[in-house]
């Protein structure tokens, strides 16, 4: 099976839904618990639900009658929730490095040049 890129993304939305595996999400939903736009989650989770990972079903409401569109659930499968944790697990941690790459002391000044700044 194709792992998707473990962009940070990636991790976060998957964090979301194994947070409660068996829970059912709606995409706005998730979008709101990870602090991402729509146009970031929304294609993921259509990765996610093509991999296997994710099932998905529309609420059955009439949008007249509620007065909003009809919401997509998502739930991570019991094969996704395996997939998805060891993702996670092999997923690449990158350390920050607080120590800049040339010193500024090392340029004859004690203060960053204004490129550095940027």
């Amino acid at each position: 099976m194709n792992n998707p890129r473990m962009t940070r993304a990636t991790q976060l939305v998957l964090r979301e839904l194994l947070a409660d595996p068996a829970a059912e999400k709606y995409g706005l939903e998730i979008c709101k618990a990870v602090g991402l736009a729509s146009g970031t989650v929304h294609p993921l989770l259509y990765k996610f639900e093509n991999l296997g990972w994710l099932e998905s079903r529309f609420e059955t409401i009439d949008p007249s009658e509620a007065g909003r569109a009809r919401r997509r659930f998502y739930r991570l499968t019991p094969d996704g929730a395996e997939f998805a944790r060891d993702a996670l697990a092999h997923a690449h941690k990158p350390q920050r490095q607080a120590v800049p790459l040339r010193p500024f002391a090392s340029m004859g000044s004690s203060t960053p040049p204004v490129a550095a700044l940027r």
